[in-house]
């Protein structure tokens, strides 16, 4: 399944180093297999014992480079040319260690030897406890290597091998495809004007969170990877890009705003505060109901029994957002998450809404939709006739999701024209 074909036929040289997130890596190398690009890998001999030589070889389909001082390397694939045969070098995970070497100029093996002698843009994903992560000299390194034009990927935030909890988990390996991609996206766009530059996109993201009483609250299974996706993908294509996330766990994507509510209503807010905007997506699980009586005490359930609770309509922000008026955004898509009478479901919605689009999913049992890495979609469009077009996708990751919708926005306005 090539979810990115602009990576058919690119050279990766990928630095494995020593952390348990090294696991991680293999299947980065199947999926970029996968997509149609060649992968050469230098493994540190602390990745090494986390993965085996063999299972990184079986991956990518050719030799695995360990040892600098290796005459039989050395005379088949010196780390000279090693290091400049790729068209990019990502380092996944990249460890404190390897960082600072970066940052300092080391060369004490064929992987920091290798980065030192690159020619080739460097992405690194780095991975680490959250207290190495956040320690100043880390950030010290990090701010140098920045500086020297290395692209990063992570770390994002969650549960930690050591058991804590913090910053410092590996991206994960569909992110790191995504990035890969969009250096090489960056690089086929060139120095020209990207396709929704000038353009203002509004993205909402994640579940609202409403309050029961104050510890406890009405919510969904929605994790924000597909509304961040999206509002990631807007914003490499040009878009000043808002993003509107109830709690996630999902990193800020790059380059973008970011607007942080619980509720509906602090979230129709927001958007309504960042009017206008040429492009709107609608794409958070916003709660349909909140309760009436906040409780502004903590219920007892020996006190209180159990609780009658009232609810009352949450704000329909699509709607909202749809409606005619100076400040409705040009296009506006909104989201259909069903589980049964798909197509059926959504067509309605898109008629009911007022919205140009929907995206409509099967969130159903068994489809780990809620939570998942992998999405598999319907496009409806509104048309003059008032019967809805439909455009089926495949079953993708949802940072393909978030590309591919993006750039189906970029080719409306483009087909559009310029603004009267």
């Amino acid at each position: 399944m090539s979810d990115f074909p602009i990576l058919d036929g690119k050279r990766l040289l990928l630095v494995i180093s020593g952390g348990i997130a090294a696991y991680k890596s293999l299947v980065l190398i199947r999926r970029l297999r996968e997509q149609g690009a060649a992968v050469r890998v230098i493994l540190t001999e602390a990745g090494a014992r986390f993965v085996t030589p063999l299972s990184v070889a079986a991956l990518s389909e050719d030799k695995v480079y360990q040892e600098l001082f290796s005459l039989t390397d050395e005379s088949e694939m010196g780390h000279i040319r090693l290091s400049r045969a790729a068209d990019l070098v990502v380092v996944a995970p990249a460890t404190a260690d390897l960082l600072a070497k970066m940052a300092a100029g080391l060369a004490d093996d064929l992987a920091s030897t290798a980065l030192l002698a690159t020619d080739k843009p460097v992405l690194v994903a780095p991975a680490m406890n959250g207290a190495m992560w956040e320690h100043p000299a880390t950030q010290t390194n990090i701010g140098i290597l920045t500086g020297r034009g290395v692209r990063r990927i992570g770390p994002n935030a969650g549960e930690l091998a050591c058991g804590e909890t913090g910053t410092g988990r590996m991206a994960e390996p569909e992110e790191i495809l995504a990035a890969i991609a969009a250096f090489f996206d960056d690089v086929a766009l060139g120095s020209g004007p990207l396709p929704l530059s000038g353009r203002r996109a509004l993205v909402t993201s994640g579940p609202t969170v409403e309050p029961i009483d104050p510890v406890r609250y009405i919510t969904n299974r929605s994790s924000g990877r597909q509304g961040h996706a999206i509002a990631r993908a807007l914003a490499r294509l040009g878009a000043q890009t808002i993003l509107v996330s109830g709690p996630t766990a999902e990193p800020d994507p790059p380059g973008v705003q970011m607007i942080r509510i619980e509720t509906a209503m602090q979230m129709l807010a927001a958007c309504q505060g960042s009017l206008p905007a040429d492009i709107a997506v609608c794409a958070a699980a916003v709660a349909d109901w909140r309760v009436k009586g906040v409780a502004g005490q903590k219920l007892k359930k020996d006190k209180d029994g159990t609780p009658l609770l009232e609810l009352v309509e949450n704000p329909d922000i699509l709607a909202t957002l749809s409606r005619p008026g100076s400040t409705r955004p040009a296009l506006v898509v909104g989201f259909a998450a069903e589980t049964q009478h798909i197509l059926e479901h959504a067509s309605s919605k898109l008629a009911r809404k007022g919205c140009d689009w929907i995206v409509a999913n099967d969130v159903g049992t068994g489809t780990a939709t809620f939570g998942g890495d992998r999405n598999t979609v319907h496009i409806l469009r509104a048309t003059p006739g008032g019967e809805a077009s439909v455009e089926d996708w495949p079953e993708l990751s949802k940072v393909s999701v978030g590309e591919r919708l993006a750039v189906a926005i970029a080719e409306h306005f483009a087909a559009a024209g310029p603004r009267p």
